[in-house]
């Protein structure tokens, strides 16, 4: 059987398994991903089984004290490697650079806005993240989104926010902060993109690692489950995505650590030159690395490599290890 996207399915009715996060837009991101396989493989059947994660169950302690080697994946990834899912659908933000050994990333998807975004308490409708009152607390559990800001906005105050998107817009709305920093895709993908006070823009506010994109895991070496799951496979997503994990690999870095891109071509996807901003920052915004490179789409990897070791040629070397010894757990 062909699919509307011309791949042929395998024939006749098979199982997926998929294991998911059980937060709400866990579900509705692990749903889309249901929906759309159902509908390049009418014969398919698909089962999903929720879980709730570490990162999940831990949130009286900020996000970088806990540490970030499998926060929100580590229960997701057992599944699979005990053969009780097939897949694992996450936030590609979410998921290691290094993932255990007989896992692969499957696919990624097609890419939502990966910009950062202010969500602003009533009383501050009229403001702009630049015209914040001195002194107006921020809420955000990200130390890049803090490091960033801090050194353009250092008359803000930072206050560290965990729980799901819903509750962290509860304690906004309560009047625990005057704003929020929350990702634009998130807000979207949950219809809360009236929420939305503005995005920030790129020149104030590199993304994170993979922000905005879903990453299917499964098993290294299962054909079939790779065949079918390479219709949500979307290339120039793909390829930008790569690029960035490659650079925070080769900084040895985590989705806890200052670090943020933005990735572009530099002219129509089909042959343009994949264009790759990097930064690191220390935790008190005072010291901030930026540069940019640009090379063939055809090898994303070698082009995030070269901007970390530019990067760590600048002095990005001394600020992660500071960062390291400050908000790393011991080993």
């Amino acid at each position: 059987m062909t699919s509307p996207t011309g791949v042929v399915s395998p024939p006749g009715p098979r199982t997926l398994r998929i294991a998911s996060r059980r937060s709400q837009l866990a579900m509705v991101q692990t749903h889309w991903v249901r929906d759309e396989l159902r509908g390049a493989h009418p014969d398919l059947s698909i089962s999903i089984e929720a879980m709730a994660t570490q990162g999940d169950k831990i949130l009286d302690v900020a996000l970088a004290k806990i540490g970030d080697k499998g926060l929100f994946t580590k229960e997701l990834e057992a599944q699979m490697l005990v053969d009780r899912a097939d897949i694992a659908v996450h936030s590609l933000k979410d998921l290691p650079t290094n993932l255990p050994e007989g896992l692969m990333l499957g696919c990624i998807t097609e890419r939502e806005d990966p910009a950062d975004a202010l969500v602003v308490h009533a009383k501050h409708l009229d403001k702009t993240l630049a015209t914040l009152p001195e002194g107006a607390v921020v809420g955000t559990s990200s130390l890049r989104r803090l490091a960033q800001l801090r050194h353009h906005y250092p008359h803000l105050e930072f206050k560290d926010v965990r729980g799901n998107v819903i509750t962290r817009l509860e304690k906004l709305d309560s009047g625990d902060y005057d704003c929020l920093i929350l990702a634009a895709a998130g807000l979207g993908r949950l219809g809360l993109a009236d929420r939305i006070h503005e995005l920030i823009d790129p020149a104030i506010s590199l993304h994170a690692v993979g922000q905005g994109a879903l990453g299917i895991e499964c098993r290294e070496g299962d054909a079939s489950v790779l065949e079918l799951i390479q219709v949500l496979e979307h290339r120039p997503t793909a390829l930008r995505c790569r690029a960035e994990r490659a650079f925070l690999r080769e900084l040895e870095g985590g989705c806890q650590v200052p670090i943020g891109v933005n990735t572009s071509f530099s002219a129509p996807e089909a042959g343009g030159d994949l264009v790759l901003t990097g930064m690191v920052a220390s935790l008190d915004g005072q010291r901030l690395i930026r540069d940019q490179v640009s090379g063939p789409q055809e090898d994303p990897e070698a082009l995030g490599i070269t901007l970390a070791r530019r990067l760590r040629e600048q002095g990005a070397g001394p600020i992660l290890e500071e960062i390291f010894a400050t908000v790393r757990p011991e080993a």
